[in-house]
């Protein structure tokens, strides 16, 4: 399939460091992006596309990439015992889930068979399923004592690449920095529960913790739900430990997190995500409600903190989605301003504090819906298909 979004007003690229594309056109061929660039707004000249896309002056992005979901077995999370809440995530603009980790599968297993087999068949059957067209990458292998580099060497083998510390049998924090070292020499991507304590039964994991153990990623470094000392974001902020920052933490230590990143030429290592289905409860809005927090009552810029929930995301985590460019992997979103707002543009009303519209997703060279979200305001611009080939409903 070809799809062309013509009209676009403003182009974010998700890198921050270059947050703005000057054109007014994305092509895709297939999964990809094609061609980005400036064309006259018509969608005659687009007749070799399937689906043109006029995004009548509006704002197109990547999809946004939640790098911290819990997921379980399908579209459902035992946590909140909610049926699809995976494509209403979508419906607010998330493109992409990554795996913070099965850990609410109903007895959920500990041994060493048990936990391999749960993070190889979690990664297969998500490589099969894609949850109203969003991307899910599951199997988290949940780190527990006893296990040995051939350990992490099979799971690898078959697909695995994700693993989380912070909810095994261990007696402390501290037996995680042996595990996370074996991880990362078999070459999964460690990511390690950062902050008090989220359930009963766990242990806190501090930022003296986090110095130790080194995973690649601390999640919920702005507290999951219980944020670590202050003192800490400058000293990690100093290593090469990625940052992420989550809506189910603290807002007040999310931006500590952020200013520290700046400050210390890291801010390529500041991730966002929302920490659900959680205790805090499923959160559609989650990406966008923790960029809009952010920014609206702090200095932060919304173009960087959009670049931290997508290209950011991408390059931590070795993923071909996340920024738009040419071989990229079609990932896109289309967002306004709110019908009846006091800002004209997708940014300044983020800025301001409002809630978005989400215009029009598309994934893997797919539009999945223009023009509606069942989850946010409406747009201020008529976000339509102009030309359509392709017999179904947007």
């Amino acid at each position: 399939m070809h799809v062309a979004i013509i009209n676009i007003g403003s182009l974010l690229s998700g890198d921050w460091r270059e947050p703005f594309i000057d054109a007014n056109t994305v092509v895709t061929d297939g999964g990809l992006i094609s061609w980005i660039g400036t064309s006259g707004g018509v969608a005659e000249e687009f007749d070799y596309c399937d689906v043109v896309i006029d995004a009548a002056g509006a704002t197109v992005a990547p999809g946004l990439i939640d790098s911290h979901v819990h997921v379980a077995f399908g579209d459902f999370t035992p946590r909140q015992n909610t049926v699809g809440y995976l494509e209403s995530y979508l419906h607010g603009g998330t493109t992409t889930a990554l795996s913070a980790g099965e850990v609410h599968i109903p007895g959920r297993p500990h041994d060493l068979a048990g936990v391999k087999a749960l993070a190889v068949a979690a990664h297969k059957c998500y490589e099969n399923f894609r949850p109203g067209g969003m991307r899910v990458h599951a199997g988290s292998l949940l780190l527990e004592p006893g296990l040995e580099p051939d350990d992490f060497a099979a799971v690898r083998a078959d697909g695995v690449w994700l693993c989380k510390a912070g909810f095994g049998d261990v007696e402390g924090a501290k037996d995680y920095v042996e595990l996370v070292a074996m991880a990362k020499e078999a070459g999964l991507v460690t990511t390690l529960h950062t902050g008090g304590c989220s359930i009963p039964g766990t242990f806190p994991v501090t930022g003296e913790d986090v110095l130790d153990i080194n995973p690649d990623i601390s999640f919920h470094i702005n507290g999951g739900p219980v944020a670590i000392e202050d003192r800490y974001y400058d000293m990690i902020a100093k290593t090469e430990i990625g940052m992420q920052v989550c809506a189910a933490g603290n807002l007040r230590t999310g931006i500590l997190a952020a200013e520290a990143a700046h400050r210390h030429d890291a801010f390529d290592r500041l991730l966002i995500g929302t920490d659900t289905p959680t205790g805090s409860g499923i959160m559609p809005l989650g990406m966008l409600y923790t960029i809009v927090h952010m920014a609206a009552v702090s200095d932060l810029d919304v173009a960087h903190l959009i670049g931290a929930a997508t290209g950011n995301v991408a390059r931590m985590f070795g993923l071909n989605n996340g920024m738009i460019s040419a071989g990229r992997d079609a990932d896109l979103i289309v967002i306004d301003a709110p019908l009846g707002g006091t800002k004209d543009t997708a940014l300044d009303a983020m800025k301001n504090g409002d809630m978005i519209a989400v215009g029009a997703v598309i994934t893997d060279g797919v539009p999945r819906f223009v023009g509606r979200s069942r989850n946010t305001p409406p747009t201020t611009r008529p976000i339509t298909v102009s030309r359509s080939s392709v017999l179904r409903e947007f």
